[in-house]
């Protein structure tokens, strides 16, 4: 019987282990990191940012610290893989936790050459206050392409936890399709299909599940806003649309398990598609046939978006473009690298990607498959397994 899906101590010692390999290397006196999913990566510690300043510290003797305001300290004691946690009383009080904060960096002997991912804790939802620069009387080093490049290849057990997503965000969305039809609006159907989605996962995995995750909390699937002519807006917003019969639907399901996510996106067809819907879903499903095709460990990221666009100018489609094939996913939704004829970081084992090469027409709508795939030793796992045909993902009108 499986008792525990999460990552383990194990790996967070790992994962500490090769940033204090980088610390020594590089001849820091430690590193702060203040973006929440960089301290997720090396403590464990899932929480909401708001203007309350949260920092992970490391200094070159590999001693961990973080530093919370009070409401999150017994949250911060609980983990075992952190050696010290200092707070302060809240925010902006006096004396600024930014005082108290350069106590502790001094404390843990972490001033002079260091290293972080912010010169400072970032201005969000109203936060003001010193910089590192100012608290430590020199520029840090700047540390995110080490950490984003450690957080690019997923272990084992990352990969097992978004597989975990795949499962349970591809139930939404059977679900979602499923209760979709004509004279129902986005919010009902979306709503339905996620609750009922999450409240089966809990039944099945709840002992051990923890979504980690500040914008959700279960499985989910809906539209954004993605219906009849507003699905060839890649990014629109949920309205409380009606559907009706021969509206093109772009969707979107995932669940985040231990902070890991996937992502499933389909496009759907209410009634029977007409010879252009046909065509442009066709050309939908070759482009992501093509993106597969390119992806291969050792080749850089920028020749899949290359295939892609070859095909686009071939099929004289460029006037449907909006944007490149997809982009790295984990513990952030959208993680580097990217897709794009612009990065040629090499595809590597353990990479994991969304695919999601689309067309937009503005008449017609959006079409767009999204599927989760991850590069192999010897070339690549399609995660998701959603149908991917028109029969298939056509809803009787």
């Amino acid at each position: 019987m499986i008792t525990s899906i999460k990552i383990s101590a194990q790996e967070f010692e790992t994962r500490s282990e090769k940033l204090l390999e980088y610390i020594q290397m590089e001849e820091l006196s430690g590193v702060v990191l203040f973006e929440s999913h960089y301290i997720l990566y090396y403590s464990g510690f899932a929480f909401i940012p708001t203007e309350r300043p949260i920092a992970f510290v490391m200094n070159a003797h590999g001693e961990r610290g973080l530093f919370v305001p009070r409401l999150e300290v017994e949250h911060a004691q609980s983990l075992s893989m952190i050696d010290r946690v200092d707070h302060y009383l809240e925010y902006p009080f006096d004396p600024h936790p930014m005082v108290l904060f350069s106590e502790m960096l001094r404390d843990m002997g972490i001033e002079g050459n260091t290293g972080a991912d912010h010169d400072g804790y970032p201005w969000i939802m109203g936060y003001r206050g010193p910089s590192l620069s100012e608290l430590l009387g020199t520029t840090p080093n700047q540390v995110t392409a080490f950490v984003e490049d450690q957080m690019m290849i997923k272990s084992q057990a990352e990969l097992n936890l978004i597989r975990e997503s795949v499962k349970w965000g591809h139930l939404a969305h059977v679900l979602l399709q499923r209760y979709t039809k004509v004279g129902a609006t986005e919010t009902e159907v979306s709503l339905r299909a996620s609750n009922e989605a999450t409240l089966r996962m809990l039944d099945t995995i709840g002992p051990i599940y923890r979504a980690q995750s500040y914008f959700s909390d279960g499985a989910s699937a809906g539209y954004r806003g993605q219906i009849g002519r507003n699905s060839a807006i890649p990014h629109a917003l949920s309205n409380n649309i009606i559907f009706q019969a021969g509206d093109v639907l772009v969707t979107g399901a995932n669940a985040p398990v231990w902070g890991y996510n996937s992502e499933l996106e389909r496009t759907m067809i209410i009634g029977k598609a007409t010879n252009d819907q046909q065509r442009f879903f066709d050309h939908m499903v070759a482009l992501q046939d093509a993106s597969f095709q390119a992806m291969q460990p050792g080749a850089p990221c920028s020749v899949v978006d290359e295939a892609v666009r070859r095909y686009f100018d071939k099929h004289d489609l460029m006037p449907y473009w909006k944007h490149h094939v997809g982009h790295a996913i984990g513990l952030r939704y959208h993680e580097g690298p990217f897709m794009d004829i612009g990065d040629d970081t090499i595809m590597q084992p353990g990479m994991v990607f969304t695919i999601e090469p689309g067309l937009y027409h503005p008449e017609l709508g959006g079409f767009s498959h999204s599927d989760t795939v991850a590069i192999t030793e010897d070339g690549i796992e399609i995660m998701t397994y959603y149908p991917r045909d028109l029969e298939s993902l056509t809803i009787p009108a």
